[in-house]
C-alpha cells in the first residue's frame, strides 16, 4: 500500500513513535466504547483459564494489559513504540507481574516458553514475509498446551494486509499443531483463538 506521497508505509518504530508523539492516544482507547467493550470480549475469550506466563503484543498504552494482568502470573507487554510503552508503565506502575518492552516481536529478545501469546490489532502491520517469520516465531516461543489469541480489525486501511489475510495468514503459518478453540468475528473486528497442540 502506499503513502501521500506514493512510497511505501514504513510501519516501524519511528512511525509509531510519531503517532504517540502528536497524540498520547491516538486510536481514543481510553474515551472509545468500542475499544472497551472489544477489551472485556478479549479477556472473556480466554476463559476460566489462568496462565504462567504471557506475552501481549501490540499493548499500546497498557490499557488491556492491566485487564489481561488479572489472568496471567507474569505478563511481558510489548510494543514496537517506545513512548506507548512509557505511558504503559506510568499507567500501570502498581503492576509488579507486568514486564514493559520496547521492541518488536521479530526483533525482541523474549523468553520461552510463554503459555499464552495475544496479538492485539497488530498482524495486519506486517509484509507476507514478516507475518510468516511471526508465525515461525510463535511456534519457537509458545509451549504444548499454549494458546494463542488473535485481534483483527476488519476495517479498510493502508495497512500491508487486510485483518482477514493476516489472520487467516498467520493461521496457516502455524501449520497443523494447533486447533482452533474459538471464533468471534463482529462488524469491525474478529478474535480467533488457538491452541497448541
Amino acid at each position: 500500500m502506499s503513502g501521500e506521497e506514493g512510497e511505501a508505509t514504513r510501519f516501524d518504530a519511528a512511525y509509531f513513535d510519531a503517532l504517540y508523539t502528536a497524540n498520547a492516544d491516538p486510536w481514543n482507547f481510553l474515551k472509545s466504547r468500542y475499544e472497551q467493550r472489544k477489551y472485556k470480549a478479549t479477556v472473556a475469550a480466554l476463559g476460566r483459564r489462568r496462565f504462567k506466563r504471557g506475552l501481549e503484543i501490540g499493548c499500546s498504552i497498557g490499557l488491556l494489559t492491566r485487564m489481561l494482568a488479572k489472568k496471567v502470573e507474569a505478563l511481558t507487554a510489548l510494543d514496537i513504540s517506545a513512548a506507548a510503552i512509557e505511558a504503559a508503565k506510568v499507567r500501570n506502575t502498581d503492576l509488579s507481574q507486568v514486564t514493559f518492552l520496547a521492541d518488536g516481536f521479530l526483533q525482541a529478545e523474549l523468553a520461552p516458553p510463554y503459555d499464552l501469546i495475544l496479538f492485539s490489532e497488530v498482524l495486519y502491520y506486517l509484509t507476507p514475509d514478516e507475518l510468516a517469520a511471526a508465525s515461525a516465531r510463535t511456534l519457537e516461543l509458545l509451549e504444548s498446551g499454549g494458546e494463542v489469541l488473535i485481534v483483527s480489525w476488519l476495517g479498510k486501511g493502508h495497512h500491508p494486509l487486510s485483518g482477514d489475510e493476516a489472520t487467516d495468514g498467520f493461521i496457516e503459518g502455524l501449520g497443523p499443531a494447533f486447533r482452533r478453540i474459538g471464533r468471534v468475528r463482529k462488524k469491525r473486528y474478529r478474535m480467533d483463538h488457538l491452541r497448541r497442540e
